[in-house]
């Protein structure tokens, strides 16, 4: 019998095949604002574009929006002025930067469904045979209506995304305040839990709150990203949920 009660696991890149389009919005965000701060003065000149893998991974992947955008303008020595929520997509702040790449994903949206991982339902299947407990957890708003839109989120007996940090107030990562209401809704103890990861911010989230297993996913098969990934706190590094599932099941109590 496994020793854990539940599974936690993050959306895009572990459930959703949707990192990448996250990846291309903020590069479409931040790549269109270089010439304008470069004009203004308010960043550093000659800034090279977006890196599409190593910045998304280090500074914006997994975070909401705007502490990803606060994030890359502050390692890439641009200095704005930090706006309101209600400022409109563009170059003036960092509110306006997030609002770019919010608007830049909506966009990617429209070409089509984000699709599942191909092992994601026959996974979620068999931990649920296994009686196992699951939530699906996100930063991002568009989580819930994505999971809908895959005809997955019947498989969760939680879930918990942007629109719910908002209404509780719920900080992002790599505080663990989202995975704890997760926990939380399904009534078990952070240790009695298995989380997935695929962001390193997701992973620190994890070891910070002390969850039974903390899984970091690299679909990649790279051996840096793995690393990264342990270094954060990761206790296993697996490639795919069909070995999360073979793990949790074989976990030792």
């Amino acid at each position: 019998m496994s020793p854990f009660r539940a599974v936690v696991l993050d959306t895009d890149g572990v459930l959703l095949d949707s990192a990448a389009l996250h990846a291309v919005a903020w590069k479409s965000a931040f790549d269109g604002c270089l010439d304008a701060w470069a004009t203004a003065g308010t960043g550093p000149p000659g800034q090279l574009p977006f890196d599409a893998e190593r910045e998304y991974r280090e500074l914006v992947d997994g975070r909401p929006r705007l502490d990803g955008a606060l994030a890359l303008l502050t390692a890439r020595g641009t200095d704005l002025p930090r706006g309101g929520a209600t400022d409109p997509p563009g170059c003036g702040t960092v509110w306006a930067v997030a609002a770019r790449k919010e608007h830049a994903f909506t966009e990617a949206l429209k070409d089509g469904a984000v699709e599942t991982f191909d092992e994601v339902r026959p996974a979620l299947g068999a931990l649920r045979a296994q009686e196992m407990r699951c939530a699906a957890v996100s930063a991002s708003r568009h989580a819930r209506p994505l999971l809908e839109s895959a005809r997955i989120a019947p498989l969760f007996d939680v879930l918990v995304d942007g629109s719910d940090a908002d209404q509780v107030n719920l900080a992002g990562k790599p505080d663990p305040a989202l995975f704890l209401e997760a926990v939380r809704r399904l009534r078990v103890d952070p240790v009695d839990a298995a989380m997935v990861e695929d962001s390193l911010a997701g992973v620190e989230a994890g070891r910070r709150e002390h969850f039974g297993l903390v899984i970091g996913l690299d679909r990649t098969g790279g051996t840096s990203a793995a690393a990264n990934l342990r270094a954060r706190g990761a206790h296993v590094v697996l490639p795919d949920l069909t070995a999360v599932v073979d793990t949790v099941a074989g976990a030792q109590p």
